[in-house]
């Protein structure tokens, strides 16, 4: 089973593999050909990476590790200098508003030193559900689901799922 087959399936994998690599270097480029140029017809250097698309606005500054991984609803709006990091699912819900700096995280590394040193990590998926707004400098980390409705303070370090029509801050 390649790296790629274990990201994919959620099992531990080296993020030092080749391909992976590889296709972390296309997300970079398309990321940094949107950024240099925003515009709408830039935008589908990294919306092509995209797993499913629905309607998005994605200002500048825009980071993602493969792209692959990312879903995204209708009317989903990201704000400037956000960055997903998704060796697992990111799967974003519709009329979901994520403000500038805010960063998703799926991927996490061992605690055990040796592993680190060896490229091993894991991934959990992140979930947003519907009508979720997520402010500035916002970190969601792996394996979190918010739920429809929730408010995502600025700057909160989200550990846990967060309850439909809650605030987190």
């Amino acid at each position: 089973m390649t790296e790629l087959e274990k990201m994919r399936q959620g099992l531990a994998f080296n993020t030092l593999d080749l391909e992976l690599r590889q296709l972390r270097e296309i997300a970079r480029a398309a990321c940094a050909k949107f950024n240099a140029h925003p515009s709408k017809g830039n935008m589908k250097h990294i919306t092509r990476l995209f797993a499913s698309l629905g309607s998005v606005m994605i200002e500048p500054g825009f980071q993602c590790d493969y792209g692959v991984n990312l879903h995204m609803g209708e009317n989903v709006y990201i704000n400037f200098q956000c960055v997903f990091l998704d060796a697992a699912p990111i799967i974003i819900g519709n009329n979901v508003l994520i403000g500038p700096g805010a960063h998703l995280y799926t991927v996490d590394h061992p605690r055990d030193i040796e592993l680190r040193r060896s490229g091993q990590c894991s991934a959990r998926s992140i979930e947003i559900a519907d009508d979720v707004w997520i402010g500035g400098g916002a970190k969601i980390l792996p394996g979190v689901k918010i739920g429809k409705g929730a408010i995502i303070g600025a700057n909160a370090v989200v550990t846990k799922d967060v309850l439909e029509n809650t605030h987190y801050y």
